[in-house]
């Protein structure tokens, strides 16, 4: 039977959604036990919501100044060091996973399994492939641990249960390497929703014209509640940073409800879209590529066509 060790990833003392998500893939391994790895300088509140989560067995917090700010230079070291006698090492397809779960895979000497986006047993899965237009079956080696990335977009989070998982304290294992080091951050989405898990998100694309009018989409997406992203010709124009892109070489999101405004559909960014609930496109081409997936469509000038939403709104 598989045991699985789950790498939490969180923000400003929560647990950011996809770790729940990498969770509900991993249940679907069969697994004789889950547990939960909290990093951090203060990892007890993460924890405590870690351990809510059903079919969580214990969450393991390993504490030390170095986690305040963790890069995944430090991180895959201990990650190492806590992963043996697991079968499966787990991370969440984001940011945060694809930069460590890599690291961890190639100290533990192993091939990584990227974008699991179902499972048909423990050692046997599903993954997309040439952007998404046809999926591979991947079967890796039982006689190895399994490091791979869950992608968020295919699952929904687990749910938060009555009972708690058992809490218990590691000490750090590893050294730090010393060749990178944590300088700052710097983002440039707003104070909106976090991009990869936000319920709705409003992109705009090369139609805005530039950094000043794209403040339209960041005018819209504040009404809804929505984070923002871009396609990746508005990311390539300047007018928005590449964090926001979203798309095959940007961030895979599947938010339930996604606005596409300016945005002609190119496969690359269809791709990192296709799991979203419901897509509304507004675009003035009304044979858009856009318009073949979404939901709802506008074919109209984005510029009178937003405002009046605003309105309504």
């Amino acid at each position: 039977m598989a045991r699985i060790l789950i790498i939490a990833q969180h923000e400003d003392g929560k647990l950011n959604p996809a770790t729940a998500k990498t969770l509900k893939g991993a249940l679907a391994f069969g697994a004789e036990g889950i547990d939960i790895a909290v990093f951090g300088s203060q990892p007890d509140p993460v924890a405590a919501e870690a351990a809510k989560l059903e079919g969580v067995a214990r969450v393991l917090t390993i504490a030390h100044e170095d986690f305040a700010h963790a890069t995944a230079a430090r991180l895959a070291p201990e990650v190492q060091a806590l992963a043996e006698g697991y079968s499966h090492i787990l991370g969440p397809s984001t940011t945060f996973g694809k930069d460590l779960m890599p690291r961890v895979a190639a100290l533990l000497g192993v091939n990584q399994v990227s974008d699991i986006q179902e499972v048909i047993d423990a050692h046997t899965f599903k993954r997309p492939i040439y952007a998404g237009n046809a999926i591979i079956t991947v079967k890796a080696p039982q006689d190895q641990p399994v490091v791979a990335t869950i992608r968020s977009a295919s699952f929904s989070s687990a749910v938060a249960g009555d009972s708690q998982a058992d809490i218990v304290a590691r000490e750090p294992a590893a050294e730090d390497p010393g060749h990178t080091r944590f300088v700052k951050l710097e983002t440039g989405g707003g104070d909106g929703p976090d991009l990869q898990t936000a319920d709705r998100v409003v992109s705009g694309g090369r139609a805005l014209g530039s950094k000043e009018k794209f403040e339209l989409i960041f005018e819209f997406a504040g009404k809804l509640g929505a984070a923002v992203g871009a396609s990746r010709a508005a990311v390539d124009a300047g007018y928005v940073p590449n964090e926001l892109q979203v798309g095959q070489t940007g961030k895979i999101i599947a938010p339930e409800l996604y606005f596409a405004i300016g945005i002609s559909g190119a496969i690359q960014h269809l791709t990192g879209i296709k799991d979203a609930g419901t897509i509304v496109a507004i675009n003035k081409d009304g044979e858009a590529p856009i318009f073949e997936i979404a939901d709802y469509g506008l074919v109209g000038d984005l510029f009178e066509i937003v405002p009046e939403l605003e309105k309504l709104i």
